[in-house]
């Protein structure tokens, strides 16, 4: 798999294939920064699926868009998501194949992250203003 931007350090031989799926709904970002010499960064958006290539001992790191602000919500070994190239091309998945494929994302290393509490002050309640007389 041709990596053109950000490609994998050349002196690398193991490379894996990797799949991850955003199953949220809310925009990710992914990022491999434990690699010397190498920074991956993507922007996964609710429902896709994100294939890449890295080496073993990578980590993809999860972090979750809210308002401006990101969320380290996750790390997954790369080892974890790898698939084989079976997998990779083989052009319809079914129902099962993206049930497993997300169970492999799903709560590796979670962080107890609860984003919508977070934002509970800033309720849907109209805003009042008191206007000042002027006389």
């Amino acid at each position: 798999m041709a990596q053109l931007i950000d490609p994998v350090p050349s002196d690398a031989s193991d490379l894996i294939c990797c799949c991850y799926i955003n199953a949220t709904s809310k925009i990710q970002i992914a990022r491999i920064t434990n690699i010397p010499n190498w920074y991956f960064e993507r922007v996964v958006f609710p429902g896709q699926r994100l294939l890449f290539e890295a080496l073993p001992e990578g980590h993809l790191e999860i972090h979750t868009g809210m308002m401006a602000s990101a969320i380290l919500s996750d790390t997954i070994p790369c080892t974890q998501i790898q698939i084989t190239d079976d997998e990779v091309m083989e052009p319809a998945y079914t129902i099962q194949d993206e049930r497993r494929l997300e169970a492999r994302n799903e709560g590796y290393g979670q962080r107890p992250v609860q984003l919508e509490s977070q934002f509970e002050a800033f309720s849907a309640e109209p805003l009042k203003f008191q206007v000042a007389q002027v006389s």
